[in-house]
C-alpha cells in the first residue's frame, strides 16, 4: 500500500476514517480545502474507458474481505473509489457492477473496472457500499428549509416563516443557505436546479455554492417572497395587473443575476429563470421571462400546474392550460423543470410536455411530512421525464427516493383499477433513474447524473450493508436495500472530485460552526412568530 493509505480494523466495518497521518486535524478541518481541484480540467474522452469483469450478486463475506481505507479529505488530482457495487451507465441505462474500482483524474471519471485498479495512488475502499452518481434535485428552494421544519404539518402555513427569512441579514441568510446545503450533501444531493425565494436568497446561494463546490442552476422566484402571497392569493385578478410593471422590474433583475453569475464557481453555478407560476404572470410578464430566458440559454424552473386551481385560472384566463401557454412562449425549445403538477390535463399535456422533453419534478415531502401524495403514477404511466425533487422542508434526499417510491406505490394500489388514465407502479430503480439520468439529460448534460468514462466525478457512497440498511454483507440488490435508508447511510461525497462530505462529516467547512448558526437563525424567526401569535394549537 501507498504512503496515502492505510488499513483500519474491523471495529471500524463500513466505514473509510478520516486522515492519513501526515495530516493534523486543525488541516483537515480547515477552509483552506476549499482551493482542491478548483481548477478541475477536461479530461480527453478519446483516452478514457471502462473494463468490465464478470457481474456477480454473490462476493465473500465482507470479514473475509473487507479493507476500508483511511484518507485525507485532499485526495488530489488523482484516486480511485473503491465499492461493493456501483451504479454505472453501460449503452444508455443504469447497471450494477459488483466490486467496481472507479478511477478519477482531474475531477473527471478515466476509467471503470470490476477488479482493483492498480497504481501507487490515495483510495478510498467500501466493500459494503453502493457508489451512486451524485443526486440531482430538479427543485429547491434551498435557504429556506429549516425555518419551517417541524412547525407547518398541521394547519399552520408556511408563507409567514418564509416572508421572515426575507427580513434576515445577509450573513444570516448565508447560515442558513449553509445549514440547508450542508443537509443536502449530506443526503448525496450534488446538483440542485434552485429556485431561490428572492434576489437575495439567489445571491447567498451562489456564495456558499460557489464556496463549497456545489452545482446548481439558480434563480430567484418572480414575484418573489415578499410579493407572492399578494399575487398568488389575490381576490381579484385587478391585483395581477397591477403587480405587472414590479414583477417586470424584477425579470430584469434577475436576467442581470444570470449574467452576472454565468459560469461562477469554476463553471458549477449556471443560472436559470425561475418564474413561481403561470397564474402569478401576465402576458408581458411572460414574454420578457421567454426572452430573459433564451439570453442565458439554460433554460427554465417553475412550478407548473402545481394545483387543479392554476391550471383553471389559466384555461379561464388564457383559454388554455398552463402547459399550453408555456408552449406558446417558445419556453420549450431549452430544458424545463417543472415542479408537482398534480393539475395537469392528462389529455392534453403530457403529450407536449414528453415532445419537448421538460422534466417533472416530483417532491413527495413538498407539503412537509404527512403532505398529501401527488401524481407519480400516473407520469410514469403517461412516458413523463420524472426527477425526484426536495422543493423545501426536507434536505433528505434519500429519504426523498424512498418516499417517492412508498407514496407512489400506495396511490398506484389505490388508484390502478379505477384510474381513466395509464398508471404505473414506482420502483426503486425508476426513483434512482430520475434522480441521475433523467435529471442530467433534462438539463442536456451529458457528463452529469452518470458513472461512466468522461463524466463528472460526482460521486455519493451509500452503506447498504450496515445496521438499519442491510444485513452485515454486501446486499445481491443494493437498491432494495435503499428503501431502508437515509441520508445518514450516505458517508462519502464529492463533486468533481472534490470531497465534501467524509465519513459522514462535512469537509468543506466547519460543521459544529455551520450547525450553530443555522440554529441561532432559525430561533430567531421561531421567536418572533411566537411574538405574533404564530403558533395555532394543532390536532392530537
Amino acid at each position: 500500500m501507498s504512503a496515502d493509505t492505510y488499513t483500519v480494523g474491523d471495529e471500524h466495518r463500513g466505514a473509510c476514517f478520516v486522515c492519513s497521518g501526515n495530516h493534523s486535524q486543525s488541516q483537515l478541518n480547515g477552509r483552506d480545502r476549499r482551493r482542491f481541484l478548483s481548477q478541475a480540467a477536461s479530461a480527453s474522452l478519446a483516452s478514457v474507458g471502462i473494463t468490465s469483469g464478470l457481474l456477480s450478486a454473490s462476493a465473500p463475506a465482507l470479514a473475509d474481505k473487507h479493507k476500508a481505507v483511511k484518507v485525507a479529505a485532499d485526495l488530489g488530482d488523482e484516486f480511485v473509489v473503491e465499492a461493493g457495487w456501483a451504479l454505472v451507465v453501460n449503452a444508455g441505462e443504469l447497471e450494477l457492477l459488483a466490486d467496481a474500482s472507479v478511477l478519477v483524474r482531474s475531477g473527471v471519471i478515466h476509467e471503470i473496472r470490476s477488479k482493483p485498479i492498480p497504481g501507487n495512488m490515495p483510495r478510498i475502499r467500501e466493500p459494503g457500499h453502493l457508489l451512486v452518481p451524485g443526486f440531482i434535485s430538479g427543485h429547491t428552494h434551498v435557504c429556506s428549509a429549516t425555518p419551517t421544519r417541524g412547525i407547518i404539518e398541521g394547519p399552520r402555513s408556511y408563507i409567514r416563516p418564509l416572508e421572515l427569512v426575507e427580513k434576515l441579514s445577509n450573513d444570516e441568510l448565508d447560515a442558513l443557505t449553509a445549514f440547508n446545503l450542508a443537509e443536502l450533501l449530506r443526503s448525496g444531493c450534488t446538483t440542485q436546479v434552485e429556485m431561490s425565494l428572492s434576489l437575495r436568497q439567489a445571491e447567498s446561494y451562489v456564495r456558499v455554492a460557489s464556496e463549497w463546490g456545489v452545482r446548481g442552476y439558480p434563480g430567484s422566484m418572480i414575484p418573489d417572497i415578499s410579493r407572492l402571497a399578494a399575487v398568488w392569493f389575490r381576490s381579484t385578478d385587478q391585483v395581477l395587473w397591477d403587480s405587472e410593471s414590479e414583477t417586470l422590474r424584477e425579470i430584469a433583475a434577475n436576467l442581470e443575476f444570470g449574467k452576472k453569475h454565468m459560469g461562477s464557481g469554476n463553471g458549477r453555478i449556471l443560472p436559470m429563470m425561475a418564474p413561481h407560476a403561470a397564474d402569478t404572470q401576465t402576458e408581458a410578464t411572460m414574454k420578457a421571462i421567454a426572452d430573459a430566458s433564451r439570453e442565458l440559454g439554460t433554460g427554465l424552473h417553475i412550478h407548473l400546474s402545481q394545483s387543479s386551481g392554476e391550471t383553471q385560472t389559466i384555461r379561464r384566463l388564457w383559454g388554455k392550460t398552463p402547459t399550453q401557454w408555456l408552449q406558446e412562449f417558445g419556453f420549450f425549445e431549452a430544458p424545463v423543470f417543472g415542479a408537482h403538477m398534480s393539475g395537469l390535463d392528462w389529455d392534453v399535456d403530457p403529450a407536449i410536455l414528453n415532445r419537448y422533453g421538460v422534466v417533472y419534478s416530483h417532491c413527495p415531502s413538498g407539503g412537509g411530512a404527512g403532505g398529501g401524495t401527488q401524481p407519480y403514477p400516473e407520469a410514469l404511466g403517461a412516458g413523463m421525464r420524472v426527477n425526484i425533487g426536495i422543493d423545501t422542508h426536507s434536505n433528505d434526499y434519500v429519504e426523498d427516493l424512498k418516499l417517492a417510491v412508498l407514496l407512489g406505490q400506495a396511490r398506484f394500489e389505490l388508484l390502478h383499477s379505477k384510474s381513466r388514465v395509464p398508471i404505473k407502479n414506482p420502483t426503486i430503480w425508476s426513483a434512482i433513474k430520475g434522480a441521475t439520468l433523467i435529471a442530467a439529460e433534462g438539463l442536456r448534460r451529458q457528463d452529469l447524473g452518470r458513472i461512466a468514462p468522461g463524466a463528472r466525478a460526482d460521486l455519493v457512497s451509500i452503506d447498504v450493508s450496515g445496521l438499519l440498511v442491510g444485513s452485515g454483507s454486501r446486499p445481491p440488490e443494493p437498491l432494495n436495500n435503499l428503501l431502508y435508508a437515509n441520508g445518514k447511510m450516505v458517508r462519502h461525497v464529492m463533486t468533481d472530485g472534490r470531497l465534501q462530505i467524509l465519513d459522514g462529516k462535512l469537509t468543506v467547512d466547519d460543521e459544529s460552526k455551520v450547525l450553530l448558526n443555522g440554529g441561532q437563525v432559525v430561533d430567531k424567526i421561531w421567536t418572533q412568530l411566537a411574538e405574533e401569535g404564530w403558533f395555532t394549537p394543532t390536532p392530537r
